[in-house]
């Protein structure tokens, strides 16, 4: 059994600095069933949860309602009011009301002459630096959102051109810029490139998440029809162009490298 929570807790107890979600709960815990667990429990993160003292948290949660005989945690857990509470003591606890305690090590991967240590911050920032390769390494897959398409944008029931924009989208999403991508809409995969940003070669900005897609032909689409978006591959950051001949051939340019890392890259 999986535990977790909801909101985060960094986005219940600071509004206005939280971070952006990897993986919004939905995503999460999808991710979870594909990993084989068979059950997730999802506790409300909320003022009563966060003034729970570290030894009610255990006695209340982990044994009286969950009853658990195992608890495997990594060696930087923190939990109970404040943070007051580790694994030593989560070890204390467990030893007062009879579960075991594993401790895990940080996961590493090795590329190269280096190793990097895997944790869901540093994932984060590599993908808000628009690092996908290092962000890949991390997570063994490449990272991905998942939304619909944007609401009035001419959606109908065929989608009849080859570009897609995103609907708004809250959880971590890569440095402005311009990417190649892999996605999946309708249950077909298609490759593409997709520019993260506000255009502003076109006055005003506004923001967007726009895929143009290399191997178009028309699908059924409507504005509740699920998307996948992969990020493979960082190719420039964004800029504002002179004109708008000028951004088309620079997007010329995008697309002929997205066509050749696809021909090299299976």
């Amino acid at each position: 059994m999986a535990i977790t929570f909801d909101p985060h807790p960094e986005q219940f107890l600071r509004p206005s600095s939280a971070l952006r979600l990897l993986t919004p709960i939905d995503e999460r815990l999808r991710l979870l069933a594909l990993a084989g667990i068979d059950a997730a429990v999802v506790l409300p993160f909320d003022a009563a949860l966060a003034s729970l003292p570290a030894r009610e948290f255990v006695r209340r949660i982990l044994v009286d309602a969950l009853a658990v005989r195992s608890l495997h945690e990594g060696g930087n857990f923190r939990f109970g009011h404040s943070a007051e509470a580790g694994v030593a003591e989560l070890q204390a606890f467990g030893a007062e009301f009879g579960f075991a305690v594993h401790v895990h090590s940080p996961v590493s991967v090795r590329k190269g002459p280096s190793r990097l240590e895997v944790s869901s911050s540093a994932i984060r920032e590599f993908v808000a630096a628009g690092d996908m390769t290092r962000a890949r390494w991390m997570l063994g897959r490449p990272f991905e959102i998942r939304s619909t398409p944007a609401h009035g944008r001419g959606i109908g029931t065929r989608l009849l051109v080859p570009t897609v924009n995103l609907a708004a989208y809250d959880g971590q999403l890569p440095a402005f810029g311009v990417y190649v991508t892999r996605l999946t809409v309708a249950g077909r995969t298609f490759q593409a490139v997709t520019n993260v940003g506000n255009r502003p070669t076109f006055g005003e900005a506004s923001f967007a998440v726009e895929s143009y897609i290399l191997n178009f032909e028309p699908i059924e689409l409507d504005e509740k029809t699920p998307i996948e978006l992969e990020f493979l591959l960082r190719l420039r950051g964004e800029r504002k162009w002179p004109s708008p001949e000028a951004l088309k051939a620079q997007i010329f340019e995008d697309v002929a490298k997205a066509k050749r890392y696809f021909r090299l890259i299976p």
